[in-house]
């Protein structure tokens, strides 16, 4: 079962993804594809605008993405591939992954938090329910264009997801649960990496496509 589900979920969410590049891409089909991706490479690896603290950022989360895919297809192609329980060599580099990724995890929460929080621009029509409500006029926000509320929502998930996802196999380890209870927890770990990675597709996709749009 959780096999299936989670080629449904990977074929689902990479569909949208290809179908919104596709829609996204036709309102600008006059740009070349591959000046598009010489462009994203240059904001990826060779931004030099940025400050010390920004290029920090950067490298901890094109650490973090290259940990996300070992750890992707370490956790998943023996599901999905071959059918079978990760083990062996596959198992010592997702266990040598996992803590790099969890501690890049923690610190792209305390550098983009300030970044990815909401504002009242992200929900328009919530500002003007409340000011309907309490016939108070809110603070008017211009929109970020560097930012969209699909990051930040994806953002958050994220970083709500890691906090099960390493707590779940770190617990299973301690010599305090049965086997029952480490079971439980293998499998809390199991599905909520399925969605983990589903909301990481959508989320890197975004910020693929607001560093195209600059």
């Amino acid at each position: 079962m959780f096999r299936t589900i989670s080629i449904v979920l990977f074929a689902l969410t990479l569909g949208a993804v290809f179908l919104c590049s596709l829609f996204s891409s036709s309102g600008r089909s006059g740009r070349n594809p591959f000046k598009k991706l010489i462009h994203l490479f240059i904001l990826i690896f060779i931004e030099w605008k940025l400050s010390f603290v920004g290029i920090i950022r950067k490298l901890v989360y094109l650490l973090a993405l290259f940990c996300f895919l070992v750890l992707g297809f370490t956790g998943f192609y023996p599901t999905l591939g071959l059918n079978q329980n990760i083990s062996g060599y596959l198992l010592i580099v997702h266990a040598t992954f996992a803590p790099v990724l969890a501690v890049c995890l923690a610190v792209l929460a305390v550098m983009w938090a300030g970044r990815c929080r909401f504002t009242w621009s992200d929900w328009p029509w919530f500002q003007r329910f409340i000011e309907r409500v309490t016939l108070i006029k809110s603070p008017e926000q211009t929109p970020d264009k560097n930012r969209c509320v699909g990051q930040k929502i994806t953002f958050w998930l994220i970083i709500f997801l890691a906090l099960p996802l390493i707590l779940s196999i770190t617990l299973s380890m301690l010599p305090y649960f049965g086997t029952n209870w480490q079971e439980l927890l293998l499998t809390i770990h199991r599905w909520t990496a399925l969605v983990f990675a589903a909301v990481v597709i959508i989320h890197t996709y975004m910020i693929i496509r607001i560093q195209m749009n600059r």
